[in-house]
């Protein structure tokens, strides 16, 4: 089967592969649809980050290459023995955690932030970028019957979003601002619309990404480049927002999301960084604002789980994948088509996904 396989930065090879033998407790899925995520991109352009490379990764004990991909989703085409609650026919989206069930984060269930956090498709073990991955079977989450397989490779990316909402401690009638509106920080934007959230602003230099945001709620549009978003956030806010998000990963982003929200409000970060930020911690200190950060989700079918919250609000329609997706493409289009037109400055894609039998 064909598989993309990450070797190095700006160096990701689409090549045959063997496929693996499903064992007990495992399951085989076809896969369906494959997002290519910012964290990706990151690995692509500035990584080894959480891909493995000179000593094995803990928990999958792989180093590069690794197959690439971790928001992914398919049908299950066989089970393995000890398998009661899957079976073949089940659609699913992948949880792609890997913890080690014994650190103290792992016992007290903040699983995702595991000592030894790894995911697939990252840390090493399959990810989606294939035509057919194997897993055990806790990694595969059903769909349900109100859920298109192709939404599931959206769910991880907006359990992410509603992660960082409920990280936040956003109220309903909360004014809110998001630094960002990139596939997560369109994930942000829907979740905190479907909390009840009041006026959401949304800082973002990309004009495709702006109207973006609008169709996933946002209410007013700043373009950094040339409105000073902090002057115009806070004196349209009363002094500033009580809730804000950074989702850009850029120094500037993250002061600005500071100094847009009001004495005692908070700044959650969500994204992933490439280096280190310099503030004036004053910013904080003097209104005694929060910031914290933010990292995956809970990633479990159950109704106080994220992905179990995502399923249920993807079936109601209280999210909506649509305005995410800008492109679909087949495997071997994965780099030119895929990770080369995302990071290009001037490209107006927000979420390509890869059909891999297409």
């Amino acid at each position: 089967m064909r598989a993309a396989l990450y070797y190095d930065r700006k160096d990701i090879r689409v090549e045959d592969v063997e496929e693996d033998t499903v064992g007990p407790g495992q399951v085989r899925i076809e896969v369906d649809s494959c997002g290519i995520c910012g964290s990706d991109l990151h690995e692509y352009t500035a990584g080894p980050i959480f891909v493995p490379r000179d000593e094995p990764h803990p928990l999958s004990q792989e180093t590069a290459p690794i197959r690439m991909g971790h928001e992914y989703s398919g049908v299950i085409t066989d089970v393995g023995e000890s398998v009661t609650d899957l079976e073949a026919g089940d659609a699913v989206a992948i949880n792609p955690i890997l913890s080690c069930g014994e650190c103290r984060q792992c016992r007290e269930g903040n699983y995702h932030i595991c000592d030894s956090i790894g995911f697939l498709g990252l840390s090493g073990g399959n990810g989606g970028f294939a035509q057919s991955v194997v897993v055990d079977e806790h990694h595969a989450v059903p769909l349900g019957d109100d859920v298109p397989v192709e939404y599931g490779a959206l769910v991880e990316p907006l359990s992410v979003g509603l992660h960082a909402v409920r990280r936040s401690g956003l109220q309903a009638g909360d004014s809110v601002a998001v630094f960002g509106s990139g596939p997560i920080g369109l994930a942000v934007i829907q979740a905190a619309r479907a909390a009840g959230a009041g006026t959401i602003y949304v800082s973002e230099p990309r004009q495709a990404r702006r109207e973006r945001a609008a169709d996933c709620g946002a209410d007013v549009l700043v373009d950094p480049s040339s409105t000073n978003a902090v002057e115009y956030i806070t004196s349209n806010t009363d002094g500033g927002v009580d809730v804000s998000f950074e989702v850009a990963g850029v120094e500037a982003s993250f002061n600005d999301a500071v100094q847009s929200t009001r004495p005692s409000g908070t700044t959650t970060v969500v994204s992933i960084w490439e280096e280190e930020a310099s503030t004036h911690l004053n910013n904080v200190v003097l209104g005694e604002r929060t910031v914290t950060g933010t990292l995956a989700y809970l990633g479990g079918p159950r109704s106080d789980e994220e992905y179990g919250m995502v399923i249920e609000m993807l079936g109601d329609g209280r999210l909506d994948p649509d305005p995410f997706i800008t492109d679909r493409i087949g495997l071997d289009e994965l780099v030119e088509e895929g990770f080369d037109r995302l990071i290009d400055p001037a490209s107006d894609h927000v979420k390509i996904l890869v059909k891999p039998n297409e």
